[in-house]
């Protein structure tokens, strides 16, 4: 019978690693180890921190998030019943001490640690945790909409009424510290799955009185009720405080009754500065302590000036996305090649990139499961570009053509750069560009998630070790933004994918997974993968203890400043 039992004396938010790092799912360079070994030598407790973030929080219910500015908040406020060891994609437990399953991987049980409470001063126990999974699971009218539940419908699919089959189940309440989990069938995601900012234990008792289900649809985007933007009710070391929208501010206190070690720090806040160049400038100045996603050509000259550059492990992918439902002409695979063939994705790393940033062969990093080294890779070849747009019929191809603004994402740091080289190798073959751009949380993500874009920029981080997580993801549904079924292969690519996620032996499923990447990119080319970037953050030189994280995932708690 499969079984982890992780039990430790702490949650995985008691680790810090000290000196050489224990051997992990992602090792770290030895650039990160240095950095890491002079942050964990002490320094005060107490006092405020205030981090540079790159964009606004849209709210603070993470099952109801998509975005990477809300889920770094969220992270200090929740845990889940998994957690992610420090540093490393290595699912463990949290809320959960352990957890077994039966053999045909379809029921779960979990042991949950004892002596828990939320921040409202109630208790987390067996009844929570499957209060959780049934309000995941019975959303209904907009709190369905796979812009609002995305991590819900991605990685379970349907709700309770049935209309669409759904991974889960049901949660059972065993005795007061064990649950049970029953699944409609195995899934390679599972239970790593539960570590997602997204599935993170809520109090039952703060939803009910907040109203936390109360989404509303209004025109294309979504009114969220009091809880999710002002009561926010989790078990972690930080509870939230307030969001000074007019000062771009969201202000975390230490929770002194958290069930671990207590965080170190009295205040964590979190300064809203999406532009990069003025984040540096705030660093500088004083006005913060650090922030993330420093570009690339700061690094050197932040470290000069004495102040701590800490690069993450390179687990995220950039893409040029390609959607197939308003322009015809991206229905034949030979305009796609074109496009893909008409980048300089060498010079691109080069240029605009972090010096260990590499190109893209495939939709994941190479220690994702299914990893195949035998795809062919994307040539540059900006004449045979030129032919094939003509062998289609395209010579004259128009697209629109998107990117985003007021945002730095870990695998893109400054999208405008990297968009102006994109676009000048696609008009050097003749493409027309018409450009559109948006803010990134203004329109941008909402609306390429509707496939309104032609061509647009966008990539992803992956939330763990699984292929099902990277391309189930993308090309999972066929009707997301991609929109793939205007592609024959298209809605049997997306089956295909599926039975790879269910197929419980590890060695066929990885067969399954590496023959579908060649595809992908050999056969189907349904958008175009450019690189895997090493993102970083920048800290004060008295800022110790912060850890960081291939998912960007890093916990403060055990941050000290001074």
């Amino acid at each position: 019978m499969p079984k982890i039992d992780m039990t430790r004396g702490s949650t995985l938010r008691k680790l810090t690693i000290v000196g050489v790092a224990s051997m992990t799912a992602l090792s770290l360079t030895a650039c990160v180890q240095s950095q890491r070994d002079q942050g964990n030598q002490g320094g005060k407790t107490g006092g405020t921190l205030t981090f540079g973030a790159e964009g606004k929080p849209r709210h603070f219910d993470p099952f109801y998030a998509t975005d990477g500015a809300t889920f770094r908040i969220s992270r200090q406020i929740f845990e889940g019943l998994v957690g992610f060891k420090p540093g490393t994609a290595e699912a463990g437990p949290e809320l959960a001490t352990k957890w077994e399953s039966s053999p045909d991987g379809k029921s779960w049980t979990f042991t949950l640690k004892q002596g828990v409470k939320f921040h409202d001063g109630s208790d987390f126990n067996a009844e929570a945790a499957c209060f959780n999974f049934n309000r995941w699971y019975n959303q209904k009218g907009a709190g369905q909409s796979a812009s609002v539940s995305e991590y819900w419908v991605d990685n379970f699919g349907g709700f309770a009424d049935g209309a669409k089959p759904s991974l889960f189940k049901s949660c059972t309440v065993k005795d007061a510290s064990n649950v049970v989990v029953e699944l409609t069938g195995p899934s390679s995601k599972f239970p790593d799955v539960l570590g997602l900012p997204s599935f993170s234990m809520q109090s039952p008792t703060a939803m009910q009185k907040y109203n936390a289900d109360n989404v509303v649809a209004q025109g294309d985007s979504f009114a969220f009720p009091e809880y999710a933007l002002k009561q926010p009710t989790g078990t972690g070391p930080f509870k939230f405080v307030n969001y000074d929208t007019t000062n771009n501010l969201v202000e975390l206190g230490r929770f002194d009754g958290y069930h671990g070690d207590k965080a170190k720090l009295d205040k964590l806040n979190f300064k809203i500065i999406p532009d990069e160049t003025a984040r540096k400038q705030a660093l500088q100045t004083g006005d913060i302590d650090g922030y993330d996603y420093p570009a690339p050509a700061d690094w050197a000259k932040l470290k000069s000036d004495g102040f701590q550059v800490v690069p993450r492990d390179a687990f995220n992918l950039m893409y040029l996305g390609i959607t197939q439902k308003n322009n015809s002409k991206l229905q034949d695979l030979r305009v796609r090649q074109a496009i893909a063939m008409a980048i300089n994705r060498e010079q691109l790393v080069k240029s605009q990139l972090p010096e260990s940033a590499t190109v893209a062969t495939q939709f994941m990093p190479k220690i994702v499961q299914g990893y195949n080294p035998n795809v062919k890779p994307i040539e540059f070849n900006q004449a045979k570009a030129k032919q094939l747009l003509a062998e289609a019929g395209a010579s004259n191809l128009e697209v629109n053509f998107w990117w985003p603004s007021e945002v730095t994402r870990p695998y893109m740091p400054n999208p405008q750069d990297i968009f102006g080289a994109i676009a000048a190798d696609l008009r050097n073959v003749g493409i027309k560009l018409n450009v559109v751009t948006k803010p990134w949380n203004g329109g941008y993500l909402s609306e390429i998630d509707q496939a309104k874009a032609d061509l647009f920029l966008l990539g992803w981080t992956g939330d763990q070790s699984a292929a099902a997580n990277w391309i189930g993801t993308f090309f999972g549904n066929a009707e997301n933004r991609f929109w793939t079924k205007g592609s024959p292969w298209g809605e049997d690519l997306a089956k295909r994918l599926d039975a790879a996620d269910v197929t419980a032996d590890k060695a066929q499923r990885e067969k399954l997974y590496q023959e579908l990447n060649r595809q992908i990119v050999e056969e189907y080319l349904p958008a175009v993968p450019l690189s895997h970037s090493p993102p970083a953050f920048v800290l004060k030189k008295d800022v110790k203890n912060l850890t960081p994280s291939p998912l960007t995932a890093e916990e403060f708690s055990p941050v000290t400043k001074g």
